[in-house]
């Protein structure tokens, strides 16, 4: 008789803990069911991807958390002894914590991405933003599980605040260079391939845009190493931007016998004649003279202004023009087109020669 009461007592047992559990999840999944229809019926009306992300991250996610927490509701009204209630509520909420901190996160996440759609320099260091909001929640989260399993944090937030601290000071140059790196990265002033100078002259082509340091490569092909917070502190003249082609500026002087009408149309000529045979030489927009600097003590000064393509093809075009501008003086006859002093090297010794 008394085995046959255990096992009614026990089939009771079991029975009650089925509907217990049953009934609760049945529940929380109909409460899901109602809030998931409730939010489409919003997201239909919206055109806004993120409504989508959001819907289906809770679609995975909101029932296990709602079941979760609504087994830890009813914990008390299982009838179980009282050490194993109280693990099974230690338990139940470590998982949901996991589950609301994981949805948190991932609700974070795509925040994120939506306000990088929105701005070019959160995009521009969108990697590096991730991988510290996924860090903060994997600490945070890892911090709340340790204390809700009543593991004492004093100690180890005493020795993290020391640590850091310590680490800090030791790494501020360096940490000084990381956060100009993100800087750089996010405003762009340069980018990569781009040829550029600094206030101290220095210049050539971005080779790096590193978390320490850039690299730029000279036209001599030598590496300058800048540490960052150094290259987010000076001036920087970017020959790339806004766009790559640029006005090229090459002064002349001649005589005061020359008619400077007929000059300017012969060097107007030359850059035109040179618009496809020269490397580097853009015919739009077309080149121009300009009167400028205008008298000088023993010449006159013109400027023939021309596009190049980018920064660096200005010497190979400057090289053929002058050429081209020499032989076509030759062939008009005008020798001396450069002025009495062009044959001295210095005009002050070729003015002494010439008294």
């Amino acid at each position: 008789m008394s085995n046959f009461s255990s096992i009614n007592a026990s089939t009771n047992l079991w029975l009650t803990l089925t509907l217990i559990i049953g009934a609760t999840v049945a529940l929380a999944f109909l409460l899901s069911q109602l809030m998931l229809w409730s939010m489409r019926k919003v997201t239909e009306k919206t055109v806004a991807a993120v409504d989508d992300r959001f819907y289906r991250l809770l679609e995975r996610y909101l029932f296990p958390l709602l079941a979760v927490g609504g087994l830890l509701l009813v914990s008390d009204l299982v009838p179980l002894p009282v050490k194993v209630v109280e693990l099974l509520k230690r338990s139940l909420t470590v998982v949901g914590l996991l589950l609301a901190w994981y949805l948190l996160a991932k609700g974070a996440l795509i925040s994120l991405a939506r306000m990088e759609g929105r701005s070019q320099s959160l995009r521009n260091i969108g990697s590096p933003l991730e991988s510290a909001t996924k860090i903060f929640f994997i600490i945070v989260g890892g911090m709340m599980v340790l204390d809700n399993l009543g593991i004492s944090l004093t100690p180890i937030i005493t020795t993290l605040g020391i640590g850091s601290l310590a680490v800090a000071i030791a790494l501020q140059d360096t940490l000084g260079n990381l956060f100009a790196g993100l800087y750089i990265n996010a405003d762009r002033p340069i980018r990569i391939g781009d040829y550029i100078r600094l206030e101290n002259g220095q210049e050539g082509y971005v080779d790096k845009i590193g978390w320490r340091s850039s690299h730029i490569r000279a036209l001599q092909n030598n590496t300058i190493v800048v540490p960052n917070s150094k290259l987010a502190q000076t001036i920087i003249t970017n020959f790339h931007l806004p766009e790559k082609p640029m006005a090229l500026l090459i002064p002349v002087s001649v005589s005061y016998d020359v008619d400077p009408q007929k000059l300017e149309e012969i060097l107007v000529e030359e850059a035109k004649k040179a618009v496809g045979e020269v490397e580097g030489l853009l015919g739009h927009p077309e080149p121009f003279v300009r009167f400028i600097p205008g008298f000088g003590d023993v010449s006159l000064g013109f400027t023939l202004i021309c596009q190049v393509r980018e920064f660096v093809d200005q010497y190979w075009v400057q090289h053929e023009l002058r050429k081209r501008i020499f032989k076509r003086f030759e062939k008009e006859g005008m020798q001396e087109a450069m002025g009495p002093l062009s044959r001295y090297p210095f005009p002050q010794l070729g003015r002494s020669l010439e008294h």
